[in-house]
């Protein structure tokens, strides 16, 4: 039977995705790991609901918006970790006005970004949390030496409207072993300054079921857990059953025996290949490869017989799950029973 919905579409297997919820809960808890989720993966707070009910201590946020429409639209919502560089009076304003509403932490890699949040924050009645962000591998924002963590530590500590929550990383997928090195570092030389360091927090799916507090960390940070896609599936992390999230797509064009069109291109499968051949996992078809997208279609392709006509619907698990949710406007949601519901995504688009 045809699912009643036109396509392209964006499919979520609800059982699917709280089996992954609650299988990471129980793996933190048997760790000694705080279970804190990154929302950008399904932006909902239907999903945000279920991670902090079954156990996680709040949700980790990478942008005010996406913050901000989470918590406006789920009550139970009361714990964020932003885990970006807030910059411009903008923005701080509105992160002002988002911590009057709920218990918020930010990080920061540099004196200049601590400036910003200090001048913001000095008249409110709650500090400001922040956390200093630490490069232990990924390469991207950070402090670069544990030396420099201390030191930052310091200034947050010393500056009005602040108070010093911890040090953040997102290490290098297999990096977990230089990550706790530098954090473990790091809270030594803070301790040392007579500076509590109350938590230490790192993420990433790809290593997510090796996660553990090896003595210095203190909560975990998984985003795509919740959903799972080709590239963790390529990584040995989740199965293709463990995948709650596909694309359902329809055959506009068989032009030869072993090549077939569908009508979801890159504006929803988006043209991430993480390594990957190829733009998505074809369920029920290893024969089939997607080799080519343009923006609105996909090009299926062969070396057998195509075995596809006009109006047949395929089932894709894409490479990057997390972009794909950023791509529609709402989401169907299969519950256990097989009833549909259409579920907005509230987040989406909420970059600033």
């Amino acid at each position: 039977m045809t699912d009643p919905f036109d396509t392209p579409a964006v499919l979520v297997d609800l059982a699917v995705a709280e089996n992954n919820i609650r299988r990471f809960q129980a793996h933190a808890a048997a760790e000694g790991l705080a279970a804190r989720p990154h929302v950008k993966t399904h932006k909902l707070p239907q999903l945000a609901r279920a991670q902090i009910e079954a156990g996680a201590v709040g949700i980790t946020c990478q942008k005010i918006g996406e913050a901000e429409a989470l918590v406006a639209a789920e009550p139970v919502i009361a714990d964020v970790l932003l885990t970006y560089n807030i910059v411009g009076a903008a923005k701080l304003e509105r992160l002002k006005a988002l911590a009057r509403r709920v218990r918020l932490s930010v990080v920061a890699d540099s004196a200049a970004v601590v400036k910003g949040l200090s001048r913001a924050f000095a008249g409110e009645e709650r500090a400001l949390g922040v956390l200093v962000e630490c490069d232990t591998g990924g390469q991207r924002c950070g402090v670069q030496t544990p030396e420099a963590a201390r030191d930052l530590a310091q200034a947050i500590a010393a500056a009005p409207g602040l108070a010093f929550r911890g040090l953040m990383t997102y290490p290098a997928a297999g990096g977990a072993g230089a990550a706790a090195e530098f954090l473990r570092a790091a809270k030594a030389l803070i301790e040392a300054e007579g500076i509590a360091v109350p938590v230490v927090t790192s993420g990433g799916t790809p290593d997510i079921w090796r996660s553990a507090a090896d003595g210095i960390l203190t909560e975990y940070r998984p985003g795509t857990y919740v959903y799972n896609d080709r590239s963790l599936i390529a990584r040995g992390v989740a199965t293709e059953a463990d995948c709650a999230l596909s694309v359902i797509a329809t055959v506009v064009s068989v032009p030869t025996p072993h090549r077939a069109l569908i009508d979801a291109g890159s504006k929803v499968l988006t043209s991430d290949l993480l390594g990957l051949s190829g733009y998505g996992l074809v369920r029920g078809r290893p024969d089939i490869a997607i080799d080519q997208l343009s923006e609105e279609h996909g090009r299926l392709v062969s070396e057998g017989p195509i075995r596809l006509e006009v109006g047949d619907r395929v089932s894709i698990v894409p490479n990057h799950v997390c972009v794909v949710t950023n791509m529609v406007d709402a989401v169907h949601v299969r519950r256990a029973d097989g009833s549909l519901e259409l579920w907005p995504v509230v987040a989406r688009g909420k970059v600033l």
